[in-house]
């Protein structure tokens, strides 16, 4: 084990530097070769402690007994964490989903954006528009389903209320889309 060990202080006790240094600074996260010399080391583990077995590469919490702690990260990616502004001037465009997380600015006078099956984001995926054009319409492509105000079905359009407004689009599964907005089916 790397350090000075475990101690318990008692009130009035003087902290000195190496202390901190040999004996805190391990039981924050305690490092053992292995189980077996965690368990001579520790001899009643309390709730919360934490260590790193070397032996198995395992970090450890102890509830009423010693348990893994999963320190693996799955896919995750930048436009999972920042929206990213997408200015376009597009007058026709489909969404993809690679625009997942993103916000999607459209300032040409007139917009039409698809939501196609090339979009294929998943349960909870989303983007936001910026409806920044005199006259912009949102369109579910071939075997898509929309549903938004108080509507529902396939190839359906919505026009977004006024221009300066905003939408989102969040999936739903399969092909299924809602769309959150001040819309009016087409």
């Amino acid at each position: 084990m790397a350090g000075l060990g475990r101690k318990v202080w008692t009130a009035g006790e003087v902290l000195a530097a190496a202390d901190v240094n040999g004996y805190l600074a391990d039981q924050v996260v305690m490092v053992f070769d292995d189980a077996a010399a965690r368990t001579a080391a520790v001899g009643t583990p309390t709730q919360g402690m934490m260590s790193y077995l070397k032996d198995t590469g395992q970090v450890e919490a102890y509830g009423t007994a010693w348990a893994g702690i999963d320190t693996t990260v799955s896919s995750l990616n930048a436009s999972q964490i920042i929206n990213t502004l997408t200015a376009s001037t597009a007058t026709a465009y489909d969404i993809l989903d690679t625009d997942q997380g993103k916000v999607l600015q459209f300032t040409a006078s007139t917009a039409v954006v698809t939501v196609g099956t090339a979009t294929a984001f998943t349960a909870g995926q989303r983007v936001d528009i910026l409806a920044d054009s005199t006259d912009f319409t949102l369109s579910a492509g071939t075997g898509v389903t929309f549903s938004g105000a108080g509507t529902a079905g396939t190839a359906l359009s919505f026009n977004v209320g006024a221009q300066y407004e905003a939408v989102t689009v969040i999936g739903l599964g399969s092909d299924a889309y809602r769309i959150i907005g001040n819309i009016s089916a087409v």
